[in-house]
């Protein structure tokens, strides 16, 4: 059953995920045990109570004082936003969620399985009457991906759709040895320009494979990458397969990977190297980053940098499972003020001053408008700490933020098509019911951690230690797990 939202996506009022997206990120994951000082207020009538992850900005008093008056003025209610840092939400949303504590809406943790689980309300008829601009503006991908048997528990963050791999260059080395990367495609195209920074640049990491590197290509997982099953999406769409015994994607990107290990390319210690190679710094040559339409290709990495940071594409351009699902804003089943928190997330979604005056900071201070419709300057205070704002990617409808005057036309442009043009993984919309294989999934995970890190980074031989692993995974209950996905995803499909 699908729900059946008319889409659009807005064109007008173009978007950002700006620096307040992977800025803004470096900056809470930079804190991840803080929380912000405001306590539970989910009792209070005129308050709605929202969970968000990460650390909140220093001046996040400010910044809603400045929302609120909007907020009180079209809701009648004000917003209430409590953090709590990453390193901790996980395990404290699953204590909030277990106990039935009272809170209106949260960043959503364990998405699938709360939602079925009825710890999140049924927003579907909620959405359609208190929420229908921003169910106007979603992609139907984000709808499709965050439905449960016709029912849609999730308001997503209208932001980064789908996603593509990135081998991205540091353009101190691209520079310095007049290197033409326009041809680079695949891993093995990467091996002259490692050699060439491998002979010459003592103390540059070539190529910055660590504990968390995976090099898939065009693989959608079913439930993430650390149980190996999924979609090949050049393979046959209605079959799940182990990649590490079928397909032609990455067994050879293992044993590339291996090559690059053993010739000095990657760290000696990639396997368990927490290392972060921090972007705007020259000690690394080539890494691996996520892309999607909002950050107007390398745009936002070279913003943060001040480099001219140069990336090819290593994979295909996917909208899938985990994407539609990157951010999702959900409301309790306990929520004594549901109807009002549907209305103040629609607030969000489709108001720009009050999005734009939270993303970005306080007007006049952290940026301006220009003379162009939907620009804006971003000024000296966008770079000071105690001016802050919030991220983009985890709060809201990212196609009415403003745009800053250094993204071309052109890049807004190809956002638009490549969003349009971008493949559905077919795994979108499915939904594994996991109640007969909970035992298996844990073994399987746990064989997963002594083995991937030393495949994916070159550290073993895959020609050795691969074998071991399907054996491995065998014993675990890999092919339980996948005897039953496969039987529920061969349903899903003859019912489409």
């Amino acid at each position: 059953m699908k729900i059946n939202f008319k889409k659009t996506l807005v064109k007008g009022a173009v978007a950002l995920l700006c620096g307040a997206a992977l800025v803004g990120c470096g900056r809470l994951a930079a804190g991840d045990s803080k929380e912000s000082e405001n306590k539970n207020s989910g009792g209070d009538k005129d308050t709605v109570l929202m969970y968000q992850v990460g650390v909140a900005p220093e001046n996040l008093d400010e910044l809603m004082e400045i929302a609120n008056k909007r907020i009180e003025d079209e809701v009648g209610v004000r917003l209430k936003i409590q953090y709590i840092g990453w390193g901790d939400y996980e395990k404290k949303m699953n204590v909030i969620t277990s106990s039935g504590e009272n809170y209106d809406i949260a960043f959503a943790q364990d998405y699938l399985n709360n939602a079925q689980k009825g710890a999140y309300a049924d927003l579907t008829e909620l959405a359609q009457k208190y929420a229908p601009e921003t169910m106007e503006q979603i992609d139907e991908a984000y709808i499709t991906g965050n439905t449960i048997d016709g029912k849609l528990y999730a308001i997503p963050v209208n932001a980064n759709v789908y996603a593509q791999q990135m081998f991205t260059f540091n353009p101190t080395f691209l520079d310095k040895y007049d290197m033409n990367i326009s041809k680079v495609e695949t891993l093995e195209d990467l091996e002259p320009f490692l050699q060439t920074v491998k002979d010459n640049e003592s103390g540059v990491v070539p190529l910055t494979a660590g504990s968390g590197w995976r090099i898939e290509k065009d693989l959608d997982y079913l439930i993430g990458n650390n149980v190996p099953l999924g979609i090949d999406l050049n393979g046959d769409p209605k079959k799940l397969i182990n990649p590490y015994e079928e397909g032609d994607s990455l067994l050879p990107l293992l044993d590339t990977m291996h090559d690059y290990y053993t010739k000095g390319f990657v760290p000696a210690d990639a396997a368990t190297s927490q290392t972060a190679y921090n972007t705007d710094e020259d000690t690394w040559f080539v890494r691996q980053e996520t892309q999607g339409p909002y950050d107007y290709g390398d745009y936002l990495l070279q913003r943060i940098t001040g480099k001219e940071i140069t990336s090819r594409p290593f994979s295909k351009a996917a909208k899938t499972v985990a994407q539609a699902r990157m951010a999702n804003f959900v409301i309790s089943n306990n929520s004594k003020k549901k109807e009002e928190s549907m209305k103040v997330l629609n607030l969000l979604n489709s108001d720009p001053e009050l999005l734009n005056g939270l993303v970005y900071g306080v007007e006049g201070r952290n940026w301006e408008k220009t003379d162009e419709e939907g620009r804006i300057r971003l000024l000296d205070g966008y770079s000071d700490p105690k001016s802050g704002y919030m991220s983009a990617w985890n709060l809201a409808n990212n196609a009415i933020l403003y745009i800053d005057e250094k993204v071309t036309d052109e890049q807004i442009e190809h956002r638009d098509k490549s969003i349009e043009e971008a493949e559905e993984s077919p795994l979108l919309g499915f939904n594994f019911v996991t109640d007969n294989v909970k035992t298996e999934i844990t073994n399987v995970n746990n064989v997963a951690a002594q083995y991937t890190a030393g495949l994916q980074t070159g550290s073993v031989d895959p020609k050795k230690v691969v074998p071991e692993y399907l054996e491995k995974l065998k014993e675990a209950g890999l092919d339980k797990i996948q005897e039953e996905a496969q039987k529920q995803f061969d349903e899903f499909n003859a019912n489409k």
